[in-house]
C-alpha cells in the first residue's frame, strides 16, 4: 500500500494527521478485503482551496469537508471484481499497485466539525478518510439504503482501529 500525502504550500500538516490517514487507508482496504496492494493520493487544503476544487469538479461553489476522486468504476460497492489485472489504466506501471484515486481534505473543516460534533480532530480526520475511502471503493450515499450501508461500514472501519466519538487522544 502506498499513501502519498501532500499539502498546499500554506498548509502545515502535523505528523499525527499523516499517521491517522495511513492507519485508516490501511484499515479500509483490509475491511473491504481489497485483493491488491493499492495506491491513494491525499491532499490537505483549506476551505478556499476545496471550494475552488468543488466548483471546478462538481459545479458547487462552496467549501466542503472532503472530496473523493475515484479512479475505478465499481458495479457493486467494495466489489473489486471490476479490476482487470495488468490493466495500465488501473495499476501503476512502476509499482504494480491498484490506483484507487485521490482524497482532498479540508483542514479548516476538520477543526470546526470536530468542535461542532464534540469529538477530537483525530476522530474527525479518521471519519473523513474512511468516508472518502468508501467513495473510492464504489460506495455512495445518495439513496437512503446506500447511505445506511455506507455509514455502517464507516463505523466498522473506525471502531476496528479504536476511533470513537469519545476518543480522548487529540492531535
Amino acid at each position: 500500500m502506498s499513501v502519498f500525502i501532500d499539502s498546499e504550500e500554506h498548509i502545515k500538516v502535523p505528523d499525527s494527521y499523516r499517521e491517522v490517514v495511513c492507519d485508516i487507508v490501511d484499515a479500509s482496504l483490509a475491511y473491504l478485503s481489497c485483493p491488491y496492494p493499492a495506491e491513494v493520493e491525499v491532499l490537505f487544503t483549506d476551505s478556499e482551496g476545496i471550494r475552488v476544487m468543488n466548483r471546478e469538479n462538481r459545479g458547487i461553489d462552496a467549501p466542503t469537508d472532503v472530496l473523493s476522486f475515484p479512479m475505478l468504476d465499481f458495479e457493486k460497492p467494495g466489489d473489486f471484481t471490476c479490476v482487470t489485472e495488468g490493466s495500465i489504466d488501473q495499476f501503476d506501471p512502476e509499482t504494480g499497485e491498484l490506483l484507487l484515486g485521490d482524497i482532498v481534505l479540508n483542514v479548516d473543516r476538520i477543526v470546526s466539525q470536530a468542535e461542532e460534533y464534540g469529538h477530537t480532530r483525530r476522530r474527525e480526520l479518521a471519519f473523513l478518510v474512511a468516508h472518502s475511502m468508501l467513495h473510492l471503493s464504489g460506495y455512495d450515499h445518495i439513496e437512503e439504503d446506500e447511505r445506511l450501508v455506507m455509514e455502517e461500514t464507516q463505523e466498522h472501519i473506525l471502531l476496528s482501529k479504536g476511533y470513537t466519538r469519545e476518543d480522548e487522544k487529540e492531535i
